[in-house]
């Protein structure tokens, strides 16, 4: 078969749109002939010969050559096309790496838990799933942003996807074009979600049901690695067969989603967050051990002239003490700031630490209290007994060994509804050179306690 084709008097490579249209017209073929023999969608073979899509995957190329029957010689013109378009066959991606969206607020405490987050993203063999969970209002998505900036910082491109709606602490950076594409390619794995947008349909390789993400990602980010993020999503995406397949697509891709929940998928990576460490209760206030930064941070959000004194410092690790070193909780407390002072802070906290989980401001931590309310009525029966159970204890601390009197079933059932407990954020556990140790939240047993008192009246 003679491939010979004429595309352009310059001595350069021509580009592989104009390849692709002049042996398809060569052989009169037309693009939706191409795209059935190809698996191509029709948009993408247009977008590719009209220019408007410059960085076909190498995959891309391959089908199209396949498609169009081309010999040794044209085909390698073909891929040497595709490789230059992606930037000297490195696999480049565009000159503008999307970015994540613009914390507003440092991130305090976090150090090691970012450190193995990126390793895990970047490392040659990197981690193709990681869910980060945790109880609402932990920072799991301002450990995402931390995380998300330095991978891209370091070159690779990120995309960031909000499912949760609610008001955000970040600025969103991406334009009009990125967050369509996005769209599309997010709508393909959560087709009832809100944020759906008709028309916003995707390009790439085209499946038996019509969804095609790869041309837009590769559109996106080129050819290389890049990280997805799917942050504040509910649960597993509807269509885990398409996840799967954009994984087996486009061997470059890393997803990070943030959630309440594991998806308990294969191979995801079920990243545990738990709030801030805090001081022990022989220690001083430190002002920069983790939950007091925390606190401190957010104290001087309400009272910009607050300097602590050694007795403030105390007083702010017991806040910390009392309230776990939730990140949210300390934000509502030190809202209490304004109408109050920290001795008198807590005062209120050893009497009803669940009166300060209410934000004066209308901050979104404000729902501290419905997010509680909507996590112990998301467990499972055994849990939430075991839960139960836990919060009338005496004791404020317990090892796997007191479960099995606790409850009286074997290691096996104890272990499992301890890690239930642990992965909804509840419980929070303290690996210690003479073992382990876990205790209830001490916001949530306060609410536990609050609910059986409401539900007794």
């Amino acid at each position: 078969m003679n491939t010979a084709v004429a595309v352009s008097s310059s001595s350069e490579t021509p580009e592989v749109g104009a390849l692709i249209r002049a042996h398809r017209l060569r052989i009169g073929m037309t693009q939706r002939q191409l795209a059935d023999l190809s698996t191509i969608s029709v948009r993408a073979i247009r977008d590719l010969e009209q220019g408007r899509a410059r960085r076909p995957r190498t995959d891309t190329v391959r089908l199209m050559a396949e498609a169009l029957r081309l010999g040794p010689r044209a085909r390698a013109v073909l891929e040497e096309a595709g490789r230059r378009s992606r930037g000297n066959g490195l696999g480049a991606a565009p000159a503008e790496l999307p970015a994540p969206p613009t914390a507003l607020h440092p991130a305090v405490g976090r150090d090691t838990e970012v450190g193995v987050l990126v390793e895990e993203l970047s490392a040659p063999r990197a981690e193709r799933l990681v869910n980060v969970v945790g109880l609402t209002g932990v920072g799991k998505t301002r450990l995402a942003l931390e995380v998300a900036a330095r991978l891209h910082t370091a070159g690779m491109p990120v995309l960031w996807w909000d499912g949760s709606g609610a008001p955000s602490e970040h600025l969103a950076t991406a334009p009009e074009p990125v967050r369509l594409r996005l769209s599309a390619l997010t709508a393909g794995l959560y087709p009832d979600h809100r944020d759906h947008r008709e028309g916003a349909g995707g390009t790439g390789v085209a499946s038996a049901d019509g969804w095609a993400p790869a041309a837009d990602l590769a559109a996106l980010v080129g050819d290389g690695p890049a990280l997805l993020v799917l942050d504040g999503v509910p649960a597993a995406p509807g269509r885990l067969d398409r996840l799967a397949r954009l994984l087996r697509d486009y061997p470059g891709l890393r997803v990070l989603a943030t959630g309440e929940d594991p998806w308990e998928v294969p191979g995801e990576r079920v990243f545990l967050l738990g709030p801030l460490e805090v001081p022990a209760a022989t220690e001083p206030g430190d002002p920069q051990q983790a939950a007091v930064r925390m606190f401190l941070h957010q104290v001087r959000r309400v009272r910009p002239e607050f300097t602590p004194d050694r007795a403030d410092l105390a007083r702010a690790a017991a806040v910390c003490r009392g309230l776990d070193g939730h990140p949210a909780a300390l934000a509502a407390a030190a809202s209490w700031l304004v109408v109050c002072d920290l001795a008198a802070l807590c005062g209120t906290l050893d009497a009803d630490p669940a009166a300060l989980l209410d934000h004066l401001g209308g901050h979104s931590s404000g729902r501290i209290r419905d997010a509680l309310d909507d996590r112990l009525d998301r467990l499972p029966a055994g849990p939430r007994e075991l839960l139960d159970l836990l919060c009338d204890h005496p004791a404020e601390s317990f090892a796997l060994a007191d479960l099995l009197s606790l409850t009286g079933r074997g290691l096996p059932d104890s272990g499992r509804l301890l890690r239930e407990l642990l992965l909804s954020g509840v419980v929070r556990a303290a690996h210690e050179v003479d073992g382990s140790r876990f205790r209830v939240l001490g916001i949530v047993r306060a609410h536990c306690r609050a609910r059986k008192a409401a539900a007794a009246r």
